[in-house]
């Protein structure tokens, strides 16, 4: 069977929050809906019912999953905590697996999961779905293209108020502000730029009382002898939820975020004189799931590398651990990216 010119995968969907637009994006990619699963009822009837998914399709245990046959991809939208544990059994009944970000928390987690998606041969993709919104998928076609010239600086900024947030998972310790949420401005610096070769960083926390990282760190990073950059992680901000970025080049700047429908681009002519700015108009999708999970399947059906996979998902979170851990310790730290 096919489905604009694409045969219909099947897909099944853990977690049913933030999880529904995994559905919407496999719904509009034309997958049929194998089975949905949460551990609250009242979120699976929810979803159940928003979709028309019948009753026979909806599971409280992810576990009743792992048995079937009939399944292509399984997105996986849980709590951070539980990423490895619910990842690695799926990979190992078989299954491709499109986990939420960041990968998992810690390094060991981490390398557990690249173990079980290299001995089970499925594909696995972590959803650092800042590669998808349109606003940075630009960005990266104008330095691709010399647009800017080389890049001499580039900064990114994670700014979410977790004020009504600081009750649920978000508040573990374990589950840094950094590596939870501004793993999207660390992900998104290492695709436009490259792998920082280390980083300084300090931390503040004077909004988030009631839990115990910090709620604000700045962190600089060299990329190499010629280029460096900035990461500010807000999780208690007052302000509109935002990853404004810049990116200095030898020949122009490039202005972007991920919630504005406009772009400023500065280029330079023949005599090196700036231009006036130019003004891109860009669409607002702050979470182009539809894009991810279409690249996704791509990837299953014809036996593509996945780009954003386990190992680049562990890199990742490696360089938001070195910036916690800088923090902390007061020192320069370099992210070991050996998995």
């Amino acid at each position: 069977m096919k489905t604009d010119n694409k045969t219909t995968i099947k897909s099944a969907h853990i977690g049913l929050k933030f999880g529904m637009s995994h559905i919407e994006g496999a719904l509009a990619y034309g997958a049929e809906i194998a089975a949905i699963c949460d551990i609250s009822k009242e979120n699976l009837d929810f979803a159940g019912e928003r979709y028309g998914i019948p009753e026979e399709k909806r599971f409280t245990d992810y576990r009743q999953l792992l048995g079937r046959s009939d399944i292509d991809i399984v997105t996986v939208a849980v709590p951070d905590q539980l990423h490895c544990r619910i990842s690695c059994e799926l990979l190992r009944s078989g299954k491709n697996v499109l986990c939420e970000k960041p990968l998992a928390l810690t390094r060991e987690d981490c390398e557990e999961i690249i173990k079980a998606q290299r001995e089970s041969g499925a594909k696995f993709m972590v959803g650092q779905i800042c590669r998808f919104t349109p606003a940075f998928e630009k960005a990266k076609a104008l330095i691709e293209e010399g647009v800017i010239g080389e890049i001499y600086f580039a900064e990114s900024e994670y700014a979410h108020d977790y004020m009504y947030l600081v009750d649920t998972w978000r508040a573990d310790p374990a589950r840094h502000g950094v590596i939870g949420g501004g793993c999207h401005a660390v992900d998104l610096l290492r695709w436009l730029v490259g792998d920082p070769q280390e980083v300084f960083a300090y931390g503040t926390h004077r909004l988030l009382p009631t839990v115990a990282y910090d709620d604000a760190t700045i962190a600089v990073l060299k990329f190499d002898e010629n280029t460096a950059g900035k990461i500010f992680v807000s999780t208690g901000c007052k302000r509109d939820y935002t990853m404004r970025t810049l990116i200095y080049g030898t020949k122009g700047t490039i202005i972007c975020d991920n919630t504005s429908p406009i772009m400023t681009l500065f280029t330079i002519g023949d005599d090196e004189m700036a231009h006036e700015p130019q003004i891109i108009d860009i669409t607002v999708n702050n979470h182009n799931a539809a894009r991810e999970f279409e690249v996704f399947a791509d990837a299953v059906l014809n036996s593509k590398p996945v780009a954003t996979d386990a190992v680049e998902g562990a890199k990742t979170v490696e360089v938001c651990r070195a910036i916690v851990e800088s923090s902390a310790c007061g020192k320069p730290v370099a992210p070991d990216y050996r998995f």
